[in-house]
């Protein structure tokens, strides 16, 4: 059996971290067997779904390597629907109801008070064809449920172990709307019948679904025709609360545009949480998948600390090669060579702080100058050697004014860096100073901008 597994987001938004493990989840799982990983776009809700939000979801997957053997929307699939309700009706598996939203909702306000499940009563078996012809006078369109057995429903989950469901203790779940649209459930059973879908991984909250789906796929397909479940358990926050909305809406959009974290940051942190490995970083998505194993999941809900993927990041680029962000360097106006990249990349969090490194050596720079180091600052511009410097020029040069000024240590060092730099703390000045030149470094040193 080839292993086939699905990636199944709506195109009403970007996908954000919760659906980012959720596909990473299947797309190591299928290459961890060498199988395949497809993309569903479910875009049956014909209002709320764009084409811009579909190419966006790509782009997204794509950019962070999760790229899809096959992919195809629900949209194109409604004569496939069509002829599932057709067989479910004539089985006698998909029946009419006519209830309001409102009259529902009485009837489980009544069984809660009666200390009853609020499980649907099954009330709409009962309608004669003259109850439904008077409903329909009265413009009611009907919803259309399926007709759970009333059985024990059992699966091996892959993550949670041996589970089961009574369906006697649920309701049976709504397929149809009034207006004729599907829900999830019926597309999602056909669709993963027709691409011969073996094994679904998802989130924990869809649990309580799988009795009704495992029998909608024998009433389909066969008593072997429903895939292997699996169901992580979710995110939650770092101090182990629900994700606040802020997190919770975490898109790769905007990580990637907003935060500039790299793509292995987000997998690395994603594909760890939650797991008895370490929350390191990988350094390809092979690795990942190498590492991958559903054995290795908590069965409690994975905490999430975005602070994991900057720190992730940052050793990231503490590695990276200048030949693997040259182009983006020079996309973003940080016109640097590789060795101010060598010089800089170990104070990198994100690509972005490379501007602010590049402005640092190229200017301008406004001296950060204490009154009391001013001769001393007059005295270092003098004794600065003339260009070209090289690695050797900083101690050279810093020997000399220890020699002539009897300053050493961070009374020597810090007014050098704060007047060249404006800053605190940087790379080391002994790799800078020969980027800055000496010409411009002579010239912060007095104290004008360059």
């Amino acid at each position: 059996m080839t292993v086939k597994v699905r990636f199944a987001p709506s195109p009403t938004g970007r996908i954000h971290v919760g659906n980012v493990r959720t596909a990473l989840m299947n797309y190591m799982f299928a290459k961890s067997h060498g199988g395949q990983f497809v993309l569903r776009i479910d875009d049956t809700d014909l209002e709320r779904s764009t084409k811009e939000y579909e190419q966006g979801i790509k782009e997204d997957l794509t950019w962070l390597g999760l790229v899809w053997d096959e992919t195809f929307n629900q949209s194109e699939r409604f004569a496939q629907y069509e002829k599932a309700k057709e067989k479910l009706i004539a089985d006698g598996l998909l029946y009419p109801c006519y209830e309001t939203e409102d009259e529902l909702d009485r009837k489980r306000k009544i069984q809660r008070a009666q200390g009853k499940p609020p499980v649907y009563d099954r009330a709409a078996l009962s309608l004669t064809e003259a109850d439904k012809a008077k409903y329909e006078a009265e413009g009611r369109k009907p919803h259309w449920r399926f007709k759970l057995s009333g059985g024990r429903i059992e699966w091996n989950d892959l993550v949670r172990g041996a589970s089961h469901i009574e369906t006697n203790s649920v309701s049976d779940p709504i397929l149809i709307r009034e207006d004729g649209s599907y829900l999830y459930t019926l597309p999602s059973v056909v669709d993963d019948i027709d691409a011969g879908i073996t094994h679904i991984i998802r989130g924990e909250d869809h649990v309580t679904n799988s009795a009704a789906q495992i029998e909608i796929f024998h009433a389909l397909g066969g008593p072997d025709a429903a895939p292997e479940l699996g169901h992580h358990p979710l995110l939650v926050g770092a101090d182990g609360e629900k994700l606040s909305k802020r997190l919770g809406s975490l898109s790769v959009q905007g990580l990637r545009e907003e935060e500039a974290i790299e793509p292995l940051a987000i997998l690395s942190v994603l594909a760890k949480v939650g797991t008895s490995d370490p929350v390191e970083v990988r350094p390809t998505v092979e690795a990942l998948v190498t590492d991958f194993d559903l054995s290795k999941l908590s069965r409690t809900p994975a905490r999430l600390d975005p602070a994991d993927m900057r720190r992730l990041n940052a050793r990231l680029l503490h590695d990276m090669r200048f030949d693997a962000v040259s182009e983006r360097l020079a996309a973003m106006g940080a016109q640097l060579d590789a060795l101010a990249w060598e010089a800089i990349r170990p104070n990198l969090e994100t690509l972005n702080d490379a501007k602010d490194w590049h402005v640092l050596i190229a200017g301008p720079v406004t001296p950060a100058i204490a009154e009391e180091d001013a001769e001393f600052l007059r005295a270092a511009a003098e004794l600065l050697p003339a260009d070209p410097l090289d690695a050797q020029s900083w101690s050279t040069w810093t020997s000399a004014l220890k020699e002539q000024t009897g300053r050493k240590g961070k009374s020597l060092f810090m007014p050098l860096r704060q007047a060249l730099t404006g800053q605190s703390h940087g790379p080391e000045m002994a790799v800078l100073l020969p980027l800055i030149g000496a010409d411009r470094a002579r010239r912060r040193l007095t104290g004008d901008v360059a």
